[in-house]
């Protein structure tokens, strides 16, 4: 199987879920920018978590342009990363309205960290076919992605003694993923 029918229909579930995320949003009814102030945990909420579901759908599109075989454990997999991007909206809002308070931004690097998780599962199991040699190659170690786990990791249990350093931890690991990583890209052109 090829894998431009996963890449499609990942790349509507992840629209979907950026639309909903952007639904959430509600307007003031206050005219003036004070009117703003209010919704600014919001609105920050938002912009993290679009940034996330940005790099996700960015790595997922290099990922899958470099796999050459699909098999069914590669689409329950990448449906078990979807199910977790899929409640990032759930949490984007509870964090948000609640001012970034402990149980919201600790769940919210739960499902931050089974993203990452079910990423790396999807990962092993593209690397699991000998088809997807040069996808192995181009991936090697994944520091990023065992840096990221960490992050969440320490932040979660950081949320319930200062849920705003957690959040920073959060940006920190959305940061790092938005320096290129251009291993993918390299491989697929050289090779």
């Amino acid at each position: 199987m090829t894998t431009a029918r996963l890449e499609a229909f990942s790349d509507g579930v992840i629209a979907i879920i950026i639309t909903i995320m952007v639904l959430e949003l509600r307007p003031p009814h206050d005219v003036s920018l004070a009117g703003l102030r209010p919704l600014l945990p919001v609105l920050s909420s938002y912009v993290l978590s679009y940034i996330f579901l940005g790099i996700y759908w960015s790595n997922h599109h290099h990922l899958l342009h470099a796999a050459q075989h699909v098999d069914g454990r590669v689409l329950w997999a990448n449906l078990h990363l979807l199910f977790w991007l899929s409640l990032i909206p759930f949490v984007t809002a509870w964090m948000g309205e609640n001012h970034f308070t402990t149980w919201p931004v600790a769940l919210y690097g739960c499902v931050l960290l089974l993203s990452a998780i079910a990423y790396t599962i999807l990962v092993r199991t593209l690397l699991a076919s000998p088809d997807n040699a040069l996808l192995a190659d181009a991936l090697g170690s994944d520091f990023k992605g065992k840096i990221s786990m960490v992050g969440y990791v320490v932040a979660i249990p950081l949320a319930f003694v200062h849920p705003l350093v957690a959040c920073l931890l959060y940006i920190l690991v959305a940061v790092l993923w938005l320096i290129p990583d251009r291993r993918i890209e390299r491989k697929i052109t050289s090779g």
